[in-house]
Parts: structure tokens; sequence; C-alpha cells
């Protein structure tokens, strides 16, 4: 077929005009060019974004409907593209303007029903773990949910403190009060509250910034193992801490400080029989077990909603205060929660960046790291297990921002805890029949009117309570370990094995913080190692045909010609994967697609043409030079080289970087079987 030459194609060596030609007349035969290539993917694109990203015609989160737009007067493209682009970002300005009416008895129900749970379960994690004033789980309960609400793409999550969380905070907050000879005086509260407040700050900051930056990925490449081990080692960390209280060893502990974990857990051993309270440790289990008993029965009464809604947490609280008042349990060495006050500061907000809070700023840097990144992953779960269970689409990019402003918002207030997405919260909370954001809003109202008129109500209650409460969460840390032990080993993924055991043996023995940073280089690591092995594979030629397969996936392809390597890359090159090439090269040359050791003799002879198949390359940087630079050392033992189907721009790109003059215009083909027909003139 005859084709004009454009007076630029006429300064291109041969085989370069004859791939430009091609590709003109592809583009005139109306096949998908790489320009009509790029404008669909655009488009497709965009119309995910619109479907997945909350903005779609159809949904509330993020909707840009025509109805919205007076048909007599369309307002200019800029203003619209503007405004489409606002309510993308801040999804609250397109639900709250369509919020129906019929929605507003499931988000009240929903939203009372998660904040029954959270008041007594937020009180215990800033008392009991986080080792501060229980009004800060109250605030961090409040505060972070009502900003999440405006900013978040998920409908259902629930931002409220976590327990894991709760403890890294409280075992930083410890690690600095015992630098004071009374850890627990009054300067020693103030202290807590200060590392609290700065740690929060920098989660809101970290969270944030990996938003804006998008590292929304992060919870993809991280492995599922490592936030299974961490998880597994919180809940027994959990779990020693929370005995101490149960079986009222809290003053003895008090004055012999223990440290770590194993400390913690030989104080036990060694007191729990000879120093304990015996109508503190009765009243903790008995509370534990009328916790599993309740929830038993609730199991049980699954089809009887006013059955399975009691919130079985509030029951055992406001009964035990009320038990523990009649029969003054304080007098008799119960230790109870007594007088709290809301303000814990000179005054209610507070700038977070001051002098008394960022000289704890080094110290606490490593915490907030951690908390930043196990918080994203839980809420990720959270938010996606309700996304695809309710039909919408969750953009990690934007839930980093928002959960990053509700920890900046929540910082304002000083001591108050990181927040995050929990999976039971988030999973009753469309249980009940939350449908929107508003059952956030209702579920912070109720709590921050608990906070300032029914918190004195609770004066009598038995702190040992609330580690009871805690205990109960411990169950459900682990009730998924023990599967995903059995589904490794069953699956022979030893190495998801082995970072399950090390984060948490590492965080029982020496702090959470190792455990966790140790375990996220090595599964950081891995993916490194992974994407450095560039996908390559052999192609053979399927007999009676010019179409070359690979060899290991279709058994009829041949390798036919003597000495000829065909090698297809299957990926873009880029600096990660690059890097290994040489070597990958001369393993396919030598011992073929399938495994071998190095020290094992080779099975193939050196080959004498290697032909490159490129189409699956779209892109490539600056280092995938490094990949021709070393086809010298092929040229000085003979080697042809040759690269077909190679893409326009890719093109441009060996141009620019000298790799079209370094091999010669002939070495550039537009297919193998031209390649082929060079090599073997007399068989094609």
């Amino acid at each position: 077929m005859a084709h004009s030459m454009t007076p630029k194609d006429r300064h291109r060596p041969s085989n370069l005009r004859t791939i430009s030609a091609a590709s003109s007349i592809m583009g005139a035969e109306g096949i998908m060019t790489p320009h009509s290539e790029q404008s669909e993917r655009e488009q497709l694109l965009e119309t995910d974004i619109e479907r997945l990203g909350g903005i779609s015609r159809d949904s509330q989160y993020g909707s840009t409907s025509a109805r919205a737009i007076d048909a007599g007067h369309k307002p200019p493209q800029g203003r619209k593209k503007l405004r489409k682009r606002v309510k993308y970002y801040i999804p609250s300005l397109s639900w709250i303007p369509n919020y129906s009416a019929s929605l507003i008895g499931g988000d009240l129900l929903a939203g009372l029903t998660v904040a029954s749970m959270l008041i007594p379960q937020s009180v215990s994690y800033a008392s009991s773990l986080a080792k501060l004033s229980p009004v800060t789980g109250l605030f961090s309960a409040s505060i972070p949910g009502i900003v999440y609400a405006f900013l978040g793409t998920s409908r259902h999550l629930n931002v409220a403190p976590e327990a894991a969380l709760s403890l890294l905070l409280g075992q930083a907050v410890d690690d600095i009060r015992h630098d004071l000879d009374d850890p627990h005086s009054d300067k020693g509260d103030a202290i807590g509250l200060a590392v609290a407040t700065i740690i929060t700050l920098q989660v809101g900051l970290l969270s944030f910034i990996f938003g804006f930056f998008r590292l929304g990925f992060l919870d993809v490449i991280l492995s599922r193992a490592l936030l299974r081990g961490f998880i597994a080692a919180m809940a027994v960390i959990i779990l020693i801490e929370q005995l101490i209280p149960m079986l009222g060893l809290v003053p003895l502990e008090r004055l012999l400080h223990p440290a770590t974990t194993i400390e913690k857990l030989l104080f036990l051993v060694e007191n729990m029989f000879t120093h304990g309270n015996p109508t503190t440790a009765m009243i903790s289990f008995v509370a534990l077990g009328t916790l599993v008993l309740l929830r038993f029965i609730k199991g049980c009464f699954k089809k009887y909603w006013f059955i399975y809604r009691i919130p079985e947490v509030l029951v055992v609280v406001v009964v035990s205060t009320i038990l523990s008042r009649e029969f003054r349990w304080d007098e008799k060495g119960v230790d109870i929660l007594g007088s709290v006050k809301v303000v814990t500061s000179g005054s209610f907000f507070q700038f977070p960046i001051r002098s008394s809070n960022m000289k704890y700023l080094r110290r606490t840097t490593s915490t907030a790291v951690v908390s930043a990144v196990v918080g994203y992953l839980d809420s990720m779960v959270a938010a996606k297990q309700a996304g695809s269970r309710f039909g919408y689409g969750i953009s990690p990019n934007r839930e980093l921002v928002a959960l990053g402003a509700a920890n900046i918002g929540g910082s304002l207030i000083p001591g108050t805890l990181p927040a995050f997405g929990s999976i039971t919260r988030t999973r009753i909370n469309g249980d009940v029949g939350g449908s929107t954001q508003m059952a956030s809003l209702v579920c912070s109202a109720v709590i921050l009117l608990a906070t300032f008129y029914l918190l004195p109500l609770l004066y009598y209650l038995p702190k040992c309570v609330l580690a009871s409460i805690i205990t109960l969460v411990v169950f459900s840390l682990i009730q998924e370990t023990p599967h995903d032990l059995i589904y490794y080993w069953r699956m022979s993924a030893w190495m998801d094995l082995l970072l399950v055991i090390l984060t948490f043996v590492l965080s029982i023995v020496w702090n959470v913080e190792v455990g966790i940073v140790v375990s996220l280089v090595i599964s950081l690591l891995l993916v490194v190692r992974r994407s450095s092995k560039t996908r390559m594979t052999i192609l053979g030629r399927i007999p009676g045909t010019d179409r070359w397969k690979p060899i290991n996936e279709n058994p009829e392809a041949e390798e036919d010609v003597s000495g000829a390597l065909i090698v297809r890359i299957r990926e873009n090159l880029d600096f990660a994967n690059t890097a290994q090439l040489k070597e990958r090269l001369r393993r396919l040359e030598l011992y073929g697609v399938d495994k071998s050791h190095p020290s094992e003799d080779p099975r193939r002879t050196q080959a004498t043409v290697l032909v490159f198949h490129m189409a699956d390359m779209d892109d490539c940087d600056a280092i995938a030079y490094l990949l021709f630079s070393e086809c010298p050392q092929f040229q000085n033992r003979g080697v042809g080289i040759f690269v077909t189907h190679l893409r326009a721009e890719p093109l441009k790109a060996f141009e620019k970087a000298g790799i079209v003059k370094l091999l010669g215009a002939d070495a550039f083909e537009d297919n193998v079987a031209d390649a082929m027909a060079k090599i073997r003139p007399n068989r094609w």
C-alpha cells in the first residue's frame, strides 16, 4: 500500500520510517492509534473517577446531577468545572443539599447505637490504655468524627479512638512520665496531655501529607500478614495491661514500675495471688462474664432486633455504677472513676503548636508514624468493606486527607487521642440503618452531650469494669488470627507466616514500635524485590504461522531458529526493574524460563541473535537506557540485536537517549516476523 511521505519522515532512518508509516496506516484504517488509545484512556479514567470517586450522577457523595443546574441558565464552563472539583474534594457539599428526610430515621438510630457503645469504650481507652483523663477519650470520639463527616468518602466509617493506637500513645506517655520523680503527680498529668496532643497533631499532619502526595496505595503494598501480627501482639499486650487493674494491682504497680510487657507479665505471675484485691477481681470477672454472656444471647436472637441491638457495654457500665454506689465498693479498696474535669487544661481549645507540646516532638515522632500507618490500614479495610457492601467507591487519597484533617481538628483540644475507623463500629453503623455521615454527626453530638452532662453520673464507676470492657475487645482483635495462620500454612506462604511471627515476637519482647517498624521495612523490601524483577519471557513460533507466543504458556510454540533468542518484555521499564536486566537476560539465555540454581550447568547454548518484543512497554524512563547500554557485550560476541513492536513514545525516548544511534536504524523492525526474515531470509 502506497502512502505519502512527510518531510520529517525523509530525514528518519528507513526502518524508523517504516514504523511511522505503519502507524499512520493503522490510524487511517480506523484501528486504534496510540493517540486515540490515550484519548479513550482519559475518557475511561474520567468516567471511572466519576463512578467510583463519589461524583456519579446518581450518588449523593459528590453528585453533579444536571438537576442541580437550571436548564435555562448554564454556568460558564470554568465555574462548572470548579464547582465539580469542590464537590469532589468536599463530599458533604453534595450529600447534605440532597439529604432526604427518609434517611433520618436510620441515621438517627445508627448514631445513637454507636454512641452507646463508644461512650464507655472511649472512656476505657483513655483511662486504662492511654493513661489520661477519661474526658480526652470522649472528645476523641466526637470532634474527629465531626470533621471526617464533612470530608470523608465513606458513608458508614465511624472515626474514633482505637484500642491499639491508644495503647501506643499510652506507652509513649508512660515513657516520658517516668523521667519525673512522681509520674502520677499533677505535672505528670500535664505532660500526658502535652504528649497526647503532639502525637495526635503529628498523626493528622502525616495522614494529610500522605493523602496530598497521593500515597493512598500504602494499604495495597503493605502486607496483611504484617497487620495480623501487629494486631495479635496488641491483643496480648492489652490483655496483660488490663489484668493489672482487674486484679487490683495498680497501687503495687505504681511502686515497682514494671516497664516492658515481659516485666509486667512476670509482675502479674508473682503478685496476682498474694497482693491482689479479691473484691476488685470478683467485680472484674463478673463484669467480663456478663459481657460475654450478653453478647452470646444477642447472637442467639438476631431475628429480634430489640434484643440484638441491646448495648451490652452500656448496660454493664450503668449496672456496675449503680451497684458500686449502693454497696460503696470504693470503701473496700475498689478504684472508682471519681470526679472528672471536662476542661483538662486552662482553656477548652488550644493551638497545639506551642512550646509545652513541641519539646516532645522528637521523642514521639516514631509513635506518630506507626499510628498513622496502622490507623490508615485499619480504616481502609473498614471503609472498603462498607463500600463493597453498599455499592459505592472509596478514594484512598481523599480518605487520608479526611482522616488527617480529623486528627488535626482533634488536636485543638488538649489530650485528644488519635482517631481512625473501626471495622466493628462501621459494620454496626450499616447494620442498624445508617446511610450517610449524618449518623456520625448524630453519634458525635450524643457523645458531646454525654461529656458535658452525663459524665458526673459515672462518679462511682469501678475502673476495673473499664478494664473488663477493654479485655472484651481482645477477643475481637484475635478472632481472625488462627484462621489466617492456618491459611498461610495451608498455602505454604512461609514469608507471610514469618512476617506474622516476627511482628508478634518483636512487639512482645522489645516494644510495639520496633515490631511494626522492622516488619514494615521487611514488607517494603519484599515489594521492591518483586518489582525489581522485570517480567520477561522467551517467545517461540506457532508452527505454520508467523505468530510468536511464550513457550512456557503455549506448548506448541517452538524456538525453531538455532541461536535466536526472542525475549518479550512484559511491562514498562523504570529504575526499579532495569538494574537486574543484564543478569535476567543472561539467565534466560543460559537456563531458559524454568527455575534453576546458578550452580547448575547451562541448559542452552549462547545466543547469536537477540530480538526484543516490546509491545507491552508503554513508557520508559531515562534509566531504561541501561538495558541497551549493555548491548555492546552481546555485539562484541557477534550477537545481532533487534527491537520490535516499539510504540511511538518509547521510540522517541530511544532516539533522545541515543539508543537508535547505538544499535543502528536497521535494528528496529515493526514486528518479530520482519526481524526473523532478516535473520533467515530464505525461510520467510
